[in-house]
């Protein structure tokens, strides 16, 4: 029976690190939260672990074996979660009738669908799934208004912005005496890495961020600065904010998350360690402030907050960023499904570290930017990238 003192969550990407963080919140304020479903794609051990912790009534994979699998460790052990199995059921979990909150933390394009889904549903959305915003921002926020849902930022970098911006901002920067958006970037594990010593870069290397505990995916958009690029494009849809007003800082400590700075020369930042409990717990309790298990900040301990700009030659995916975004119509969408492409060429050891920019700058050049009107249009944009970008794959071999 439900508890209607109690907040009620579908986690969509339960077993990526934005899941795990999410139930270690979830954990610790059982008289708040109760969990009705769980999502993976893979690492399906660690989502039956969470199942017997969290018991949902429904689990979500995406193969018959895996589910056939899962449901038998369900029933040998006497859990009654059901085992559902594909995209159909993640639109399903995302928009349950009884479900209040939705952690939409699937990585890529995969994650578009059940987050438009629980949009439609009108569910308050904690979103960490940029790429939904990247690839569909227009149709996404239209839906947004007409469902009425809330949306809530997740990324650190778009929470720390909406912590800093006015608790009334309504999307109108002249309004509220806003002047820029200041997104803060740790530059990865090779800001100081000699440039000819990119061109051998493995994908151990990549994934070792310096500050974050991430997945693989996004611990190279992070070396190559394309998280960044796709964060830029996120903060334009979910602030209105002009591209020429969203700034870019490298910031090596990642403390600051991010700063808003205003028309009278103040400039407001969010500053913590780096943990993405503390994001996720804003949103989870928001407007209340809950304890997370991040450890408190100590800036003595720190020492030192040094900022400098991005090099373009070191980072090239994140102008060809901004230049899909002032592109407009489906140059985003081709953006992220190029280097979502490339960068698992590159993981899988079929493409160079420094080749992930030469593919998407690629099928930009190749693949006309066209008016995305529904969803429909925004797939088979997807489709037509994909396509271009494994032929690039396939013209750079290593």
């Amino acid at each position: 029976m439900r508890r209607p003192d109690k907040q009620r969550l579908t986690v969509l990407g339960a077993s990526g690190s934005i899941g795990v963080s999410t139930l270690d919140v979830v954990a610790r304020h059982p008289e708040r939260f109760e969990v009705v479903a769980l999502t993976a794609y893979s690492r399906i051990d660690l989502l039956a672990q969470q199942c017997f912790r969290h018991r949902p009534r429904y689990a979500v994979v995406a193969g018959a074996a895996d589910a056939k699998a899962l449901a038998a460790k369900f029933s040998d052990a006497g859990l009654d979660t059901e085992v559902l199995t594909g995209p159909t059921a993640l639109q399903r979990v995302a928009a349950l009738d009884d479900v209040d909150t939705v952690m939409a933390a699937i990585v890529g394009a995969a994650g578009l669908a059940p987050t438009l889904a629980a949009v439609r549903a009108g569910k308050r959305i904690l979103l960490a799934n940029k790429e939904a915003l990247v690839m569909a921002g227009a149709l996404f926020m239209a839906e947004l208004r007409r469902s009425g849902a809330t949306l809530l930022p997740i990324d650190s970098e778009h929470n720390a912005v909406f912590q800093s911006l006015p608790a009334d901002y309504a999307g109108s920067f002249a309004a509220k005496g806003v002047r820029r958006i200041l997104l803060t970037a740790s530059g990865g594990p090779f800001l100081n890495t000699p440039l000819e010593q990119l061109l051998a870069v493995t994908p151990a290397q990549a994934c070792a961020h310096p500050n974050w505990v991430m997945g693989r995916k996004i611990s190279v958009d992070s070396a190559t600065m394309m998280n960044k690029g796709l964060e830029v494009i996120e903060a334009h849809w979910l602030f209105n904010a002009p591209p020429d007003r969203i700034e870019v800082v490298i910031h090596p400590q990642s403390v600051i998350h991010s700063m808003v700075e205003y028309a009278d020369g103040s400039v407001l930042a969010q500053l913590g360690n780096p943990d993405m409990r503390t994001p996720i717990a804003h949103a989870l309790a928001y407007p209340e402030r809950i304890e997370t298990g991040v450890a408190p900040l100590d800036l003595c301990a720190i020492g030192r907050l040094s900022f400098e700009r991005p090099d373009s030659k070191r980072f090239p995916c994140l102008p060809l960023a901004y230049q899909a975004l002032a592109a407009g119509g489906s140059a985003p969408t081709l953006l992220n499904a190029a280097n979502e492409v490339a960068v698992e060429a590159f993981l899988d050891g079929r493409l160079s570290f420094l080749a992930i920019a030469d593919v998407i700058a690629a099928v930009l050049d190749a693949v006309p930017s066209l008016p995305l009107p529904d969803l429909d249009a925004v797939l088979g944009a997807d489709r037509v990238a994909r396509v271009a970008a494994a032929e690039a794959v396939a013209r750079r071999p290593i």
